[in-house]
């Protein structure tokens, strides 16, 4: 599973239907979490990526250090799938996606993901929709960007 995380100070994904009606969500200050499932992600690997993000400490103390989590903060978190994560540009210029696992599997492991988030850590979680055309938008804060895998041999 590979996830970008970023601090921010608000943000929202719109849900683009197929009727072309748009549905929105938003959060306040929190982490937004664009998050790929590769092939061979279990549930472990999920898990571990949920309790991870959890308690990454990216949100300043009273000394302005990068010291809390968004459990210690009070953030809400903003989780969108996006398989193009898994994206390989290797060789030439053009993604290939053969490291994205399947739907089938890739989508109960996203909501496994956020059950965790929502009933292990108690965080506010509002989604975007899988496999959904989406725009999301947010007001980074810092900037602060990190990286979060891990690949499913290493469990």
């Amino acid at each position: 599973m590979i996830c970008v995380v970023q601090r921010a100070n608000e943000a929202s994904v719109e849900i683009i239907n197929d009727d072309n009606n748009i549905e929105r969500r938003s959060i306040g200050p929190g982490l937004v979490v664009l998050a790929g499932v590769e092939r061979g992600d279990d549930e472990r690997v999920v898990l571990w990526a949920a309790d991870k993000i959890a308690r990454l400490r990216i949100f300043q103390d009273d000394d302005g250090r990068m010291n809390r989590s968004v459990l210690e903060s009070g953030g809400e978190v903003l989780v969108v799938s996006q398989f193009t994560l898994a994206g390989d540009i290797r060789k030439g210029t053009r993604p290939s996606f053969v490291g994205a696992e399947i739907p089938e599997l890739a989508s109960p492991l996203i909501d496994r993901f956020v059950a965790r988030l929502r009933a292990e850590h108690g965080l506010m979680v509002q989604t975007g929709a899988f496999g959904a055309k989406m725009r999301v938008a947010l007001v980074n804060d810092g900037p602060v960007t990190i990286i979060v895998q891990r690949d499913a041999e290493e469990s």
